[in-house]
């Protein structure tokens, strides 16, 4: 098994102890950490939940930060791993690595983060009661609002999308977008991939028959947005992304999403609640849906490219403008 980082990271630090038991003051909390694949938004979720560990008074704590590379067999060797190891806690980092980490692991707490809908990914039976064993926060990205922003600043009447046909998460996205277009009364074109490496195959199959292309936090698609988003603009057809942490780099027209590292705070603090002894069978899923923790980058070198003007309102929204 590859592993793409292996212990990130030590702290030293008095921990208080899992349910609520005292562990002795030079004791290490061992905390494994699945990352499904490697991109800013998955990134900023696991740098957002180590620092907030810290801010929480967790300095006794060694991490094992281990990476999947979008390979769904990884993630249960990963979560063998863990076992073997005797974690004291396990976190998984979208939805492929929670699924193997709750599927292998029985006798220490299962944390997951980055999840769309863990109730269908069958990480927990509702999102509104707590699960045996599990906890963890969820994102709902407001798709509606995105693609009305979208349809503000260009016209369109076919919306393309790119998606995982073997994450649920992202099957759920896909419908998710489907709905809001029925609402929006937009025509809705989608193609699933199985992997990265056929994003770019699948984004020209779009070609010529969208007017647009709406990428959800799908994580294999996000993994592989540079062949999206740069036969999109040769095509001069905009991109508008939910994840603005993968738009400094790559050439979307707009991102409008979540900040990544509020998303590992937040589970951070679910993970600082369990640790303190709070059974997980009391802990709903922590839901983010809040759009003042959302937000918006806009391209101006890729909006001249397929033919767009941003107004100003749209520039004075934006938290960053990329003018290169």
């Amino acid at each position: 098994m590859k592993k793409a980082i292996l212990v990130l990271t030590a702290f030293l630090l008095t921990f208080t102890g899992l349910s609520g038991e005292g562990q002795k003051e030079r004791d290490t909390l061992k905390i494994g950490i699945s990352q499904f694949v490697q991109h800013p938004a998955l990134d900023a979720v696991a740098q957002g939940i180590m620092d907030e560990m810290a801010v929480l008074g967790y300095e006794n704590v060694e991490f094992d930060y281990q990476n999947a590379n979008a390979d769904p067999g990884t993630t249960k060797q990963i979560a063998s791993l863990f076992q073997a190891k005797k974690m004291d806690m396990v976190v998984g980092i979208a939805t492929p690595s929670a699924q193997a980490l709750k599927m292998t692991i029985r006798d220490v707490p299962v944390i997951y983060a980055a999840i769309s809908d863990p109730v269908s990914a069958g990480l927990v039976d509702s999102l509104e009661a707590g699960e045996s064993g599990v906890a963890g926060t969820s994102h709902q990205t407001p798709i509606v609002e995105q693609l009305q922003f979208l349809m503000d600043l260009t016209e369109v009447k076919a919306l393309g999308q790119v998606y995982s046909g073997n994450d649920d998460s992202a099957m759920y996205q896909a419908k998710q977008t489907e709905l809001a277009c029925r609402e929006l009364g937009l025509e809705y074109i989608a193609t699933a991939v199985t992997s990265s490496a056929e994003v770019k195959a699948a984004a020209e199959s779009l070609m010529g028959r969208v007017d647009a292309i709406y990428v959800s936090t799908d994580n294999t698609v996000v993994s592989a947005l540079s062949g999206l988003a740069v036969t999109a603009m040769e095509n001069g057809v905009p991109v508008l992304s939910a994840d603005p942490s993968s738009a400094m780099e790559n050439p979307v027209l707009a991102a409008w999403g979540f900040n990544w590292y509020y998303v590992g705070q937040r589970t951070a603090r679910i993970m600082d609640k369990v640790l303190k002894g709070e059974d997980t069978a009391n802990l709903p899923t922590d839901i983010i849906r809040e759009t003042s923790n959302m937000k918006l980058i806009l391209n101006t070198a890729v909006a001249e490219k397929v033919g767009i003007t941003f107004t100003q309102e749209d520039l004075d929204m934006a938290e960053t403008v990329i003018s290169e």
